[in-house]
């Protein structure tokens, strides 16, 4: 038999929302903590890379590249290819599925000399980019843009040279700032993308 309903007074009320207000806090903290059954970012085959210790962190909100994300183009390939250093790393912007290595280029604004890795898990990944904006052009097991659509693309594509490579299960886009990387330091770029 279901328990008659009690009136509750102002001062059960303000426990009784203490109590919602507290268990809705502990359900958040709860979801948060768990897998939501979604596909996580793909890591490459072997170990699961460790944090760096050696993370310089970046920008207004700093936070370190998620190891997963920065195996895919370390930043070592990075100083390779494009002939950059310790001496002009500025630091690393990461999130879930990006990692943004930030670069000092002389007489340039510091938010646009970068490199920056994007790699999200997809459960259909394409063989090739489809861009409506860009044709590319392939370089080994990469993509590399090689030409603006349309005249108001060609901006984008004289200040950034976009790599993307497929995956199984996820696919790596890059954006390299042309301040930081030649058109030809990026496809060679394209070359150390796992």
């Amino acid at each position: 038999m279901p328990e008659p309903v009690r009136h509750v007074t102002r001062r059960g009320s303000a426990r009784a929302l203490a109590a919602a207000t507290a268990a809705g806090a502990c359900l958040i903290a709860l979801a948060a903590a768990l897998p939501l059954g979604r596909a996580q970012t793909a890591k490459p085959a072997g170990k699961t890379p460790a944090a760096p210790a050696n993370c310089k962190a970046w920008g207004s909100k700093p936070q370190c590249c998620d190891p997963a994300v920065a195996a895919h183009l370390p930043r070592e390939a990075i100083y390779k290819a494009c002939g950059e250093s310790d001496a002009t790393f500025l630091g690393e912007q990461g999130s879930k599925e990006t990692c943004k290595y930030v670069f000092r280029v002389e007489g340039q604004k510091e938010d646009e000399t970068f490199v920056q890795v994007y790699a999200p898990a997809q459960k259909d990944v394409p063989a090739s980019p489809n861009d409506p904006f860009f044709d590319w052009k392939k370089v080994g097991k990469a993509y590399v843009t090689s030409k603006a659509k349309s005249p108001k693309a060609a901006p984008m594509l004289a200040n950034a040279t976009g790599i993307w490579m497929p995956g199984a299960g996820y696919f790596v886009s890059v954006n390299a700032s042309t301040k930081v990387c030649s058109k030809a330091e990026a496809t060679r770029l394209a070359a150390a993308i796992k």
